[in-house]
């Protein structure tokens, strides 16, 4: 099943894999294959192209940077059972990582993809060399959860127009500039046979309020278990993640890395792309150096790259 079909001129897939029971998983790449392997997971509602910009300047840097469509988004297949919660990610994940050869690579996660990333480091399911979470922690804001759920539950009978679509984007993004071209909008959506446009994900998804708190403890309880060199980057405008959310992550974890990046809300690396890639490869520069060894514990960090508090480096 799908949302219809994609729109002429939108970007086709460079690779496949196959996830958890078959499910095809459509991907990217960027970069050198032989240099570090960096695979970047979107959140929920979004799809691999989030990290284009991301990608390239990963790949221009000598890392093998790698996107994927999660199941039930984007190019990849919706789940036939409709069921897309954080184990069965998780395992696609590991598919990804066995298709790419079983590299240890370094995870790269944006709110879902960041959750994802956790349990699969925290619960020891991928050995990673390094974790960058983007704009996510065990303890998030329920409003903002609230605003992505209202914003991918509107129209479920379609938009009429591209128009329409950028409209809905710019109410709940009013910090970005809108498109004077709509063109780039065909990446978001699909055109069904009645001759509307709808989301490109699978409307058996939706972020929900279920089980938080189990969520929370499960999500703390891997982030006491992170061993690894860790970077948080926060979007200053956030309202998913608060400054609050964002500390209680590091005394959690306190040998990890804190990037606040004033300017960008949830979606950090689209709001500032420059300022994200630029801290990113920072970061992973020291951690994971292309032609290098990677750190093999974060304790073996340089001593100004370690908390508590981690490094709190507000960025314009």
């Amino acid at each position: 099943m799908s949302a219809g079909t994609r729109l002429p001129g939108t970007p086709e897939p460079m690779h496949f894999w196959n996830g958890v029971g078959g499910v095809r998983l459509a991907g990217d790449s960027w970069g050198d294959s032989n240099g570090p392997l960096v695979l970047l997971q979107h959140g929920g509602g979004q799809t691999r192209h989030a990290w284009k910009g991301a990608g390239e300047t990963l790949g221009a840097a000598g890392y093998h940077a790698v996107a994927f469509d999660a199941r039930g988004h984007g190019d990849s297949d919706w789940a036939p059972d409709g069921l897309y919660g954080q184990d069965v990610m998780v395992q696609d994940l590991k598919c990804v990582v066995a298709a790419l050869g079983n590299r240890r690579p370094v995870l790269v996660g944006a709110s879902m993809g960041g959750g994802t990333s956790l349990v699969a480091v925290g619960e020891d399911h991928v050995d990673a060399t390094a974790l960058v979470m983007v704009d996510i922690a065990p303890r998030i804001e329920m409003k903002g959860v609230d605003n992505i759920q209202a914003f991918m539950s509107q129209k479920p009978e379609g938009f009429d127009s591209l128009e329409e679509v950028a409209e809905a984007i710019a109410n709940y993004q009013p910090h970005r500039k809108r498109p004077k071209n709509l063109d780039g909008l065909g990446k978001n959506v699909r055109l069904g046979a009645d001759g509307k446009y709808r989301w490109h994900w699978d409307p058996r998804f939706r972020p929900v309020r279920r089980d938080l708190e189990k969520r929370l403890q499960r999500l703390e309880a891997c982030a006491t278990r992170l061993a690894l060199p860790t970077l948080l980057v926060r979007g200053g405008l956030s309202d998913v993640l608060s400054e609050e959310g964002a500390q209680s992550f590091l005394k959690l974890c306190p040998h990890s890395e804190y990037v606040n990046v004033t300017g960008a809300a949830h979606m950090v690396a689209g709001d500032r792309n420059d300022v994200f890639g630029n801290a990113v490869i920072e970061f992973l520069s020291r951690v994971v150096p292309v032609g290098g060894e990677p750190v093999q514990h974060a304790h073996d960090l340089h001593p100004e790259h370690k908390g508590p508090p981690g490094d709190i480096i507000d960025v314009p």
